[in-house]
């Protein structure tokens, strides 16, 4: 398998762990409830676009430093990612979810469902556990476009799985196991970047 293959393949599934039980998943399922769908996924998915973009060049401006130096950055930004994820799937917060009623809600139009559901979206991926992701995996392979297309994939895949079952998923599966799976699967991504940093 090639390196930029690798790249896409682990974007994509790292990106969709974190992304599954994460916030933005349930913002993008409380913003279907109050406006219709497509708006809410042309407007999460163009913010996903915009922070997948300023990850993969903040990994991709991390590749132009000494390997030694990269890897030691590689391995604090997962071990940032793990121990965020870690937290939260360790916490005894409620699994439940929040749904907004529909009843009393009054009709948007298209783009103002678009712009809030963007505004929203973008905000709350500032800083989250995969943009943290994205810029370790561009600085670890060195293929930003794979990497980036890796993520943007992944975000999509959840935003559309709010939009249209999330619902139904979040009845079925158990935010915090997954939560913690990434957490281990971050943890070990930061294990191997130390061991790169000292090899």
């Amino acid at each position: 398998m090639s390196t930029a293959l690798l790249a896409l393949l682990s974007a994509y599934v790292l990106v969709l762990a974190v992304e599954l039980p994460d916030k933005t998943m349930i913002a993008t399922l409380v913003l279907t409830t109050r406006f219709r769908a497509w708006p809410v996924l042309l407007g999460v998915s163009l913010a996903f676009a915009v922070q997948s973009t300023i990850a993969v060049l903040f990994g991709r401006a991390l590749t132009l430093l000494p390997d030694g130096l990269v890897a030691a950055v590689v391995a604090a930004l997962f071990g940032l990612g793990a121990f965020l994820l870690l937290r939260e799937g360790f916490s005894a917060a409620d699994e439940s979810g929040e749904d907004a009623a529909r009843q009393g809600v009054k009709p948007v139009t298209f783009l103002r469902s678009a712009a809030t559901s963007f505004g929203v979206l973008f905000a709350a991926e500032w800083g989250d556990a995969s943009q943290l992701a994205t810029a370790g995996l561009t600085a670890r392979y060195g293929h930003p476009l794979m990497v980036g297309a890796g993520s943007l994939l992944a975000l999509i895949t959840v935003a559309s799985v709010a939009v249209f079952i999330g619902h139904k998923v979040r009845g079925r599966l158990k935010p915090k196991l997954l939560q913690r799976i990434a957490g281990f699967a971050f943890a070990v991504f930061a294990l191997l970047a130390v061991v790169q940093a000292f090899a």
